[in-house]
């Protein structure tokens, strides 16, 4: 990992104080591979991090310095004229921020305090001020500060700590979807399976009982609960009813009925794993399945961060509580974060405590985990774990009555909900519940407007124009960690020309997941990965987000030299972790891009056998034990016989689509939509025969030439004439020579002999397409 060495100096300028911003050079910049915006760890005195930004104009120091906020020199322990160490921050988004802060802070709403600290990167014991961030012109700090303004408190000195979230440990970012809460360190639960606000949050060493208040004899510092929410009720529960029956029956047999299972020779004892994506609800799903019994919690990873005595001390205050009484069900959320598979020696005596618990009569463990595979293998055991349940993600039918739940007590005019879950793949309970609060945002800020402009009171109302507005700001966690493919309204009709590629693609891609039913109908598998080749600018990456625009699909995006490393291993998990993020917001689509530089041809390399390991990752993801359901991966390349031959056998991307440069016709399409979707009049090019014509003449050009010669001509029309709103036959005449085809007539020829020779002989049995 980059890493760089400045010293440290007093940023004064105005707009740059007190809200987490370091300012460097360009070169600096391009060294650490950092665009403005990023994320940034700094390491003085103490590790931090913070928001970088370019030195701006007036700035003239040299590469050597680095200018941070009078906040970000105390978080990091720096003082004016000492080292700072830099490197790149591989932060989260973060699904809850807890800080603390003055009584004053206590009247600031939850919505404004998300509001002052978005953008903004933290980690645990950090200091924040609410000055908003102002550094991309996507800021907008005006609104945060007249939503402050109106508090009257002096809010501009106000200093807060950051005392957990979730993600954690590690830096995360501070995004609208966000729950950002004042108070003590809370844990973290799932988000309610239908509901939104009914998930109660505790402390770690939780102590949340039904019915009536907890006994807090004995209980730790950290056990100060917060006031109790409305239970979840399992008529509330969407998508999950099958798992829900299944573990109210095995706790009625072990709590109720245990006489039954002993009259059989059975053990009565319970405990069960509840496992699925994060955000899905499967705390929610345990406490809706308690009924009458007594429910206390123990927060995984509020107590998995303690040092080993604490823990223990914790687990077992837990437990001796459980134990008491009439005994009652313990609820561990999050345990591979509490019992990791990779445990410290205080692991044993931890499993000990829970192998007590289950024991007892009359006790039940339920315990909740998003990562099945990365906890302690002794949590299996017989006498621990031995039953499992796993929640699905919700599909479109479940989004749908997950979003109408979320939105049953509002006032909504208009909604089509429908439309809203087709086009919310991978979205989890969680996730629907950012997305209804951002479009409450986007409600209340037209009412908002409207009483500005009329003078009268408006009340807010959900309009489907806010749900829709509030699917580009929301992203579901499982494309948290991947690049965005954007999208917009693009469908494979925006495609010029290309028919017999849009056809293969259509059936390779979309049939497998829009119609199933067929597949298993007449019994074969469908495509599993299709490889799309090309010259350069034809339209590949245009392809695949027409795909995703058609078929509503979420898209993970990556280059393929992004998923490579120089530690060992780091690449290979990469690999596993994309695909892994795949099907958890299936129906999804992996995009490839460059694949050539991720799957080069095996034993040709000359890095220490990493791309090959890579390779090995690809293939085993692609065909290996674990099917890839609702999954298909696209690749694009420009170099088709540089991949690895295995990587193109059927099973893997078996489908190879040549991408032909578009010819008179296809390029005549492309000017049409590309005319179509400008607001400026292209006075030249009003009927087909001009633009047939035109087409005709732009004999070599790319789709990407010919975008960029429409957009030359505007160019050119505006330096006629800053006020233009035509663009005409002399402007276009003028970026005819400013733009040039770019296509390369040897390469062109060299893909279309590969496609010939891979139609002939590649079927014949030769992956490669050479005999």
């Amino acid at each position: 990992m980059p890493e760089i060495k400045l010293t440290a100096r007093r940023n004064s300028a105005g707009g740059d104080a007190r809200w987490g911003l370091v300012r460097l050079h360009p070169e600096v910049l391009m060294a650490l591979g950092l665009t403005p915006g990023a994320g940034i760890t700094l390491i003085g005195g103490r590790r931090t991090t913070a928001v970088v930004g370019e030195f701006r104009p007036t700035q003239h120091l040299g590469p050597k310095f680095a200018l941070l906020d009078e906040v970000t020199l105390s978080n990091a322990k720096v003082r004016e004229d000492e080292a700072v160490t830099i490197l790149p921050a591989f932060e989260s988004d973060a699904r809850q921020v807890t800080v603390s802060g003055s009584a004053l802070a206590g009247t600031i709403p939850a919505a404004t305090l998300r509001q002052a600290l978005l953008g903004k990167v933290v980690t645990v014991g950090d200091s924040v001020t609410l000055l908003p961030r102002d550094l991309l012109p996507g800021d907008n700090p005006a609104a945060a500060r007249k939503a402050l303004t109106g508090l009257r408190i002096a809010w501009t000195s106000e200093v807060l700590r950051v005392t957990a979230t979730d993600p954690h440990p590690g830096p995360v970012t501070i995004r609208p979807s966000t729950s950002v809460t004042l108070g003590m360190p809370g844990g973290v639960t799932d988000t309610p399976h239908g509901l939104l606000d009914d998930v109660p949050r505790v402390s770690p060493g939780i102590v949340a009982e039904r019915p009536g208040p907890a006994d807090t004899a004995g209980a730790s510092a950290l056990d100060t609960p917060e006031p109790a929410k409305p239970e979840p009720k399992l008529a509330d529960l969407a998508g999950v009813q099958a798992q829900a029956a299944k573990l109210t029956e095995w706790l009625k047999l072990s709590l109720d009925e245990p006489n039954l299972l002993k009259t059989l020779g059975a053990s009565p004892h319970l405990g069960a794993l509840i496992t699925g994506p994060a955000g899905v609800g499967k705390a929610t799903l345990a406490r809706a399945v308690a009924g009458h019994h007594r429910v206390v919690e123990l927060d995984g990873p509020a107590v998995g961060s303690l040092e080993s005595g604490s823990r223990l001390l914790e687990v077992s205050n837990r437990v001796t509580e459980i134990c008491s009484g009439a005994g009652g069900i313990l609820l561990i959320t999050d345990i591979d974060a509490l019992l990791p598979d990779t445990p410290e020696p205080v692991a044993a005596l931890i499993l000990d405590q829970l192998r007590c618990a289950i024991a007892r009569p009359a006790v039940a463990v339920l315990a909740t985990t998003s990562n099945a595979v990365g906890i302690d293998p002794r949590l299996r055991a017989p006498e621990l774990f031995d039953r499992e349940v796993s929640l699905p993600l919700p599909n479109g039918a479940v989004r749908a009555a997950l979003l109408e739940r979320l939105l049953r007590d509002a006032p909504a005019d208009g909604l089509k909900l429908d439309e809203i879950a087709a086009r919310t793949p991978g979205f989890v309970v969680s996730d629907l519940a950012a997305l209804v609060r951002e479009a409450a945002l986007r409600a209340a800020a037209r009412a908002s407007r409207e009483h500005e402009e009329t003078g009268h009171e408006v009340p807010p109302v959900f309009l489907q124009e806010d749900l829709t507005g509030a699917l580009e700001v929301i992203r579901p966690l499982s494309r948290s960690g991947s690049a965005e493919l954007a999208i917009g309204n693009t469908s494979l009709d925006d495609v010029g020309g290309m028919g017999e590629t849009k056809r293969a693609l259509t059936e390779a891609v979309l049939w497998p997941l829009q119609h199933p039913d067929s597949f298993a109908r007449l019994g074969i598998e469908p495509p599993r990965g299709v490889l799309l080749y090309g010259p350069p600018g034809c339209g590949k990456t245009f392809l695949v987000r027409a795909l995703a625009g058609t078929g509503q699909l979420s898209v993970h995006a990556v280059k393929g030299a992004e998923l490579l490393d120089k530690w060992v291993g780091s690449s290979e998990r990469a690999v596993r972790e994309l695909f892994q993020r795949a099907r958890d917001s299936a129906p999804s689509l992996i995009f490839l891009d460059e694949v050539d530089a991720l799957a080069p041809r095996r034993g040709q390399s000359s890095d220490a056998g990493v791309t090959d390991r890579v390779v090995a990752a690809l293939l085993t993801e692609l065909d290996g034990a674990e099917p890839l359901r609702d999954v298909v991966v696209v690749g694009a390349t420009n170099r088709p016989e540089l991949i690895d031959p295995a990587v193109l056998r059927p099973g893997r991307l078996e489908r190879l689509v040549f991408v032909p440069p578009p010819d008179a016709k296809a390029r005549a399409d492309i000017l049409r939509n590309l005319v179509r979707r400008t607001t400026a009049k292209f006075t030249s090019l009003t009927t087909d025969t001009k633009l047939m014509r035109l087409a005709e003449d732009l004999e070599g050009y790319s789709s990407a030439d010919c975008t960029a010669l429409l957009r030359e001509a505007a160019l050119a029309a505006m330096r006629r004439d800053i006020d233009a709103g035509e663009v005409r036959a002399e402007d276009i005449a003028a970026a005819r020579k400013a733009v040039r085809p770019s296509l390369d007539p040897m390469q062109v020829e060299s893909l279309r002999r590969y496609a010939e020779v891979r139609e002939s002989a590649g079927q014949a049995g030769d992956p490669s397409g050479y005999v």
